[in-house]
């Protein structure tokens, strides 16, 4: 069958967006049969090669003939150089619409989507009467969201119960995108970039470490000084406090670090840089936690002087380009403390009745920083 006749083509040199045929149908059963696709999509379940034929045959054509629903096929090259199906793009209504999209398993990873997206919206602006654009994915939808980041949408946060999905109503994050607006990133994507000492490695946080999080988070000591904690700690708390800090890196915000060991890639503890979006953009406060197997072992030392480099290296060297950064302490916890003064920090305040405790009363907390012109080479410090 051939195309459905109409359907402008859109093509900027490396995507091309299309009229479906009936020679996406197997490739079509095949995107909406990934475990992926279907998590985080409402398609039919199981997904037939019928319903693959009514999405091309009947809603797509029905949808440009109506206004409300105009889509394409995306295609792109393999690493053969083969022009092949990778998914499909659509824009919703008007004048306000909405983004929608999907990608076949092959063609993830490769930046597709977001120029196929790119197309779209600047065709519906440009020619669909679309004044407003808006992306919504369900909370926890990390590739989507990259996706809209890297167009250029702006995010707004996230609406309780907006999206209803195999049954059930889910949270959703929302994003939009003006017409005229330059379609690249608002912000930068922090990523926790891999950093190496003698006794710990910084990486990023894996599935594999929600026990070990747990365990931590639900430590005597631990509660006692991270007052916010949920009791009693769960996997589904330790899952919502990584996906959390994904989200922040995702809005320029914070970027933040499993500590694990050299040897097993077990984790040892948590730190981060928090505040980047604060009223001095160049500064940053740090934050961080050791599990209670690796107390006493210099770990967060170490961490910490990693973590010190990185922040206020260069950007164009990869770093964050910090010139300050911040760290507060409860009075009496005097490891945090031995921790921040043998990395260089100096304090620099004592405000009263500023910390609340896990028993629920408040103490006196100390404050350090240290800037960038006040640390040697990192061979230089112990």
């Amino acid at each position: 069958m051939v195309a459905t006749p109409g359907i402008p083509v859109l093509d900027d040199g490396v995507v091309r967006l299309r009229a479906h045929s009936d020679d996406d149908i197997a490739a079509t059963v095949e995107m909406c049969r990934d475990s992926e696709f279907v998590r985080w999509t409402s398609v039919p379940q199981p997904y037939t090669r019928d319903d693959a034929r009514r999405f091309i045959r009947e809603i797509v054509p029905m949808g440009w003939d109506r206004g409300d629903f105009r889509g394409w096929a995306i295609e792109a090259r393999d690493n053969a150089g083969r022009a092949r199906y990778a998914g499909n793009v659509d824009v919703r209504g008007k004048p306000v619409a909405d983004i929608g999209f999907g990608l076949h398993p092959w063609a993830r990873g490769r930046g597709v989507m977001a120029r196929a997206v790119r197309l779209a919206a600047r065709w519906g602006f440009e020619h669909g009467d679309v004044a407003a654009l808006h992306w919504r994915a369900a909370v926890g939808n990390l590739p989507s969201r990259r996706v809209a980041w890297a167009a250029g949408f702006t995010f707004h946060g996230t609406v309780p119960r907006l999206l209803a999905e195999r049954g059930e109503v889910v949270d959703a994050w929302i994003g939009s995108l003006p017409p005229g607006q330059d379609m690249t990133p608002r912000t930068r994507w922090l990523e926790p970039v891999g950093l190496r000492g003698e006794r710990v490695v910084l990486r990023r946080f894996r599935d594999a470490d929600v026990p070990r999080v747990v365990a931590a988070c639900s430590d005597e000591r631990s509660r006692q000084w991270l007052a916010v904690l949920p009791a009693p700690y769960t996997d589904r708390d330790a899952r919502t406090y990584l996906l959390a800090q994904e989200v922040q890196q995702s809005l320029d915000a914070s970027v933040t670090w499993c500590i694990a060991d050299p040897r097993t890639d077990m984790l040892l503890g948590n730190i981060g840089v928090m505040d980047l979006h604060g009223l001095d953009p160049t500064s940053g406060e740090i934050g961080y936690w050791v599990h209670p197997d690796a107390r006493g072992q210099g770990v967060m030392s170490e961490a910490l002087r990693l973590v010190v480099d990185h922040a206020f290296a260069d950007v164009a060297g990869g770093g964050l380009g910090l010139r300050r950064l911040s760290l507060g302490t409860a009075v009496d916890n005097l490891a945090s403390q031995y921790v921040a003064r043998r990395a260089g920090f100096t304090e620099v305040g004592h405000h009263r009745a500023a910390e609340r405790l896990g028993d629920g009363s408040y103490s006196d907390a100390l404050w350090f920083d240290l800037l960038a012109g006040e640390i040697g080479p990192p061979t230089s410090r112990g």
